[in-house]
């Protein structure tokens, strides 16, 4: 899987002239989409698996975790954190088991977007929030796919923490660090981002490939 990763190719040369307006609508109305019982489920299974590890554990989100290799990665860094690595794929997330999983972690199959709901609806916050190599949707009509664009996006301010963004197209970047300013109120930077301990497959394989990384970060609290 090394070094043979396609460019991004897209028509949009930089942040999207709509992104600003759909971003500002979507925090003035709240999403009213309903939560399937199967989402609810899978939230209930993370938080009852974090409360017989330490139910006090400040909690870590790997939102799209993908097979699980930053997840694994990320319970080891904080150890003293419970880490959930969610991912709508059953085929991602059973790919190359089994993976050594910590103890303070725990893959779950869910869908996001209800997924986000649920933790602010039961009043749940984040220690850190990580949103790597998402789907960049790069056709210029794809805006309100991309996370920073969908109507959920809102949700994040409430769930709080260190949320990070990393992707091989710099534009989507740059699209996340201005909803994210405008959703905290405060300035939020892409930046070239390189790292010899690759977090996820597509991270390794973007770097073995010539990509250049983007990332952007906020303390949301």
């Amino acid at each position: 899987m090394d070094g043979n990763s396609r460019f991004i190719s897209s028509a949009q040369e930089g942040p999207h002239r709509d992104l600003e307006e759909l971003v500002r609508r979507h925090m003035a109305y709240p999403f009213r989409k309903p939560v399937l019982d199967f989402n609810r489920a899978a939230l209930a299974t993370a938080l009852a698996a974090r409360a017989a590890w330490n139910p006090a554990a400040p909690l870590i989100l790997d939102a799209g975790c993908g097979v699980g290799w930053s997840t694994q990665r990320i319970a080891e860094t904080h150890a003293d954190h419970f880490v959930i690595g969610l991912d709508q794929s059953l085929d991602r997330l059973s790919r190359g088991k089994p993976l050594p999983m910590p103890g303070n972690a725990l893959l779950v199959r869910a869908d996001l977007v209800d997924f986000w709901r649920l933790l602010a609806e039961n009043g749940i916050r984040l220690a850190r929030h990580y949103n790597l190599y998402p789907n960049p949707w790069p056709k210029i009509g794809h805006l309100a796919r991309r996370w920073h664009g969908h109507a959920v996006f809102p949700v994040w301010r409430e769930l709080g923490g260190i949320v990070e963004c990393r992707s091989n197209w710099r534009i989507y970047v740059e699209e996340m660090a201005l909803a994210l300013g405008w959703l905290s109120g405060q300035t939020v930077l892409a930046e070239p981002w390189r790292t010899d301990e690759p977090m996820t497959p597509f991270e390794k394989k973007y770097l073995a490939s010539g990509h250049e990384l983007w990332r952007c970060r906020v303390d949301l609290d």
